[in-house]
């Protein structure tokens, strides 16, 4: 059955995993409606890690590798949109997404802070007890972030840090995509949604 997700873009690093996320999320067939949120930092992470016409919502939709009818599917929020339909527990989402989840935000859902469209949206999946997936990205964590990271595990959040499978043993050149397509398929398996495993899964 089509469902709508949510994936919010915060400030952290790792830009290339939002990109894959949105493509292999609707090329699985069962998204009607990816709601996408970045917010201001991130859009100057998007600047320099993928180039300046990425640098927004709109230009993260407009620039991912997708048919045209897939690429219908994304709605892009400002941040500061907070009338939003995804602001209010009565629109239904199978799950949200925050891709990469810098520190701040992190901290900022952990004390219930909800100062942008991402973080009331992250907040709303929290008290809904829907799926929330938290690509952490920073390295070493702090006493303060593990805390924080704790607080939301017990909330019901999913810590997802994009750790690489290295049992995969890809070929150098490919590592990245490899690694990025199998972090991808693990947050749509958390997610319940049907992903094409390509070899990237375990086996003995």
């Amino acid at each position: 059955m089509p469902c709508d997700l949510a994936l919010l873009v915060s400030g952290g690093s790792g830009m290339v995993l939002a990109a894959r996320f949105a493509q292999a999320a609707l090329e699985s067939g069962r998204v009607d409606t990816l709601h996408l949120v970045v917010t201001g930092p991130a859009t100057k992470v998007l600047a320099h890690e993928l180039g300046p016409e990425w640098a927004s919502a709109r230009g993260l939709r407009d620039s991912l590798t997708l048919r045209d009818d897939l690429r219908e599917r994304i709605r892009p929020h400002l941040d500061s949109e907070l009338t939003a339909s995804i602001s209010s527990g009565s629109h239904l989402l199978r799950g949200v997404v925050v891709l990469p989840c810098s520190a701040g935000t992190a901290g900022a859902l952990a004390n219930g802070i909800s100062r942008g469209l991402v973080q009331r949206v992250a907040d709303v999946a929290l008290k809904q007890r829907w799926p929330l997936l938290l690509g952490i990205r920073e390295t070493p964590m702090s006493p303060i972030l593990l805390e924080n990271l704790l607080k939301l595990a017990r909330a019901g959040a999913h810590i997802v840090p994009p750790l690489p499978a290295f049992y995969l043993k890809p070929d150098e050149a490919a590592a990245q995509e490899v690694f990025v397509d199998h972090y991808c398929m693990r947050l749509l398996d958390l997610l319940g949604l049907p992903v094409k495993d390509e070899g990237l899964r375990w086996r003995e």
